[in-house]
């Protein structure tokens, strides 16, 4: 058995590699090609930085099955005699602690590298190292707490339940909702929420969140600009109740009626059901992990040298979980393209195709967002539809002369989810 996994992983891990050198090998050759959307400097900056992180990518791929193959070879063996408990609960959350802290330390590198290097060379890093060993501190505490108790609470029902694996489905589905809902609560404990001041801007939005039948449950701007460039906005809460979150990076990119234009995409997504679908099928990847998982055979953890308690199961689920996932992403990411065009097109309509497009554009500019992308890349990971694609559906020409958006002067400003 622990020989048909290594093999599986291994031909996941090949699969994941391949598709990353062919969309390295696709971006340097579209870069030398004639520019879209933006001008040749700026056409390729994006390149580049799109290489350089599908690059670390792709020493990270490597990297992490180097540790699987350790860890099911000897890492969980080593790992079970350091813990000397003798309950079951607290020896399987310390096991979990473990190789999650060992998992943590390793990619830690390559974390450090993708923020302090990558992103600060092409300008959207503003994080210190001070404030990264802040907020990295914060993130360990909020793990041990929350963490810990999910942890405990698997661990209890796999040694009370010879079904563990439907109640801790059930268990996890739960807390994913809960986890979308208590978001922004999360983000407070690292950013700034100040409210958005009265005016045109709060009434339109309010307005606007009304049509569709939700409430407007604050609409805030959060500072996101001390630790990244980048531009993002969202809605916070499941229901009918939602916080609208703005980040202060945004306001000044997109004028009003482009912001309009954005945040009428993204109530069309509510309009649509779209959440609701991405839950159910978030929920279906989790039903299916925890069945397949639930039922891998006793003599497998012997195999690994270790007994087949909670912990090594809980941490065989969360290495295999990627595997699944990559099998089932392309049929997650189809729908959700599906979605996003439906999405334009009510967004279209509440502000104005010109709108969105000029705010798409705007976006792929300021984010530095490589217009293109390899077809196994768009088939396996994009849960959007490329760019060009979206714009060509709400009619715009990308073969027209480039003529780069000018930064508005009125109003305040933000933009849409990234690419």
């Amino acid at each position: 058995m622990l020989e048909t996994i290594i093999i599986l992983y291994s031909i996941y891990t090949f699969m994941k590699i391949y598709i990353s050198i062919m969309q390295i090998g696709y971006i340097n050759e579209e870069k030398h090609k004639a520019p879209v959307l933006m001008s040749k400097d700026k056409y390729i900056t994006a390149a580049n930085y799109a290489v350089a992180n599908d690059k670390l990518g792709l020493v990270m791929t490597f990297v992490d099955y180097l540790m699987f193959i350790w860890w099911v070879l000897q890492g969980f063996s080593w790992l079970s005699s350091l813990i000397h408990v003798d309950n079951v609960v607290l020896q399987a959350v310390l096991f979990l602690f473990g190789f999650i802290g060992v998992n943590y330390l390793v990619g830690l590198p390559f974390e450090l590298y993708q923020k302090f290097k990558i992103d600060a060379d092409f300008g959207f890093n503003k994080m210190t190292i001070k404030m990264f060993i802040t907020d990295t501190l914060k993130s360990i505490v909020l793990f041990v707490v929350l963490g810990g108790a999910i942890f405990a609470l698997l661990a209890w029902i796999i040694d009370n339940y010879d079904s563990w694996w439907i109640w801790g489905f059930l268990a996890m589905f739960v807390i994913a909702v809960l986890a979308n809902v208590l978001m922004p609560t999360f983000m407070a404990l690292f950013n700034k929420f100040t409210p958005i001041e009265e005016g045109e801007l709060k009434d339109e939005i309010s307005k606007m969140m009304h049509q569709v039948g939700l409430k407007n449950n604050g609409i805030f701007i959060m500072d996101a600009s001390k630790r990244d460039s980048r531009l993002n906005a969202f809605f916070g809460g499941l229901g009918k109740s939602k916080r609208v979150v703005l980040f202060d990076t945004l306001i000044e990119k997109l004028n009003t009626k482009e912001l309009l234009a954005v945040l009428g995409h993204e109530l069309g997504h509510f309009t649509h059901g779209d959440i609701w679908k991405n839950i159910g099928l978030v929920g279906v990847l989790l039903f299916i992990a925890f069945y397949l998982f639930g039922h891998l055979p006793d003599s497998l953890f012997v195999q690994m040298g270790v007994a087949p308690t909670a912990g090594p199961k809980i941490a065989m689920l969360m290495l295999l979980l990627p595997l699944l996932s990559f099998v089932f992403t392309p049929v997650m990411s189809a729908v959700s393209r599906h979605n996003e065009y439906a999405a334009d097109e009510f967004g279209s309509q509440m502000g104005g195709k010109e709108n969105l497009v000029s705010a798409l554009m705007k976006l792929v500019t300021e984010n530095k967002s490589f217009p293109k992308s390899h077809p196994l890349v768009i088939f396996f990971y994009h849960t959007h539809p490329p760019v060009l694609e979206r714009l060509k559906e709400l009619g715009y020409d990308a073969s027209k002369p480039i003529e780069e958006p000018t930064l508005p002067s009125d109003g305040i400003f933000v933009a849409m989810d990234k690419e």
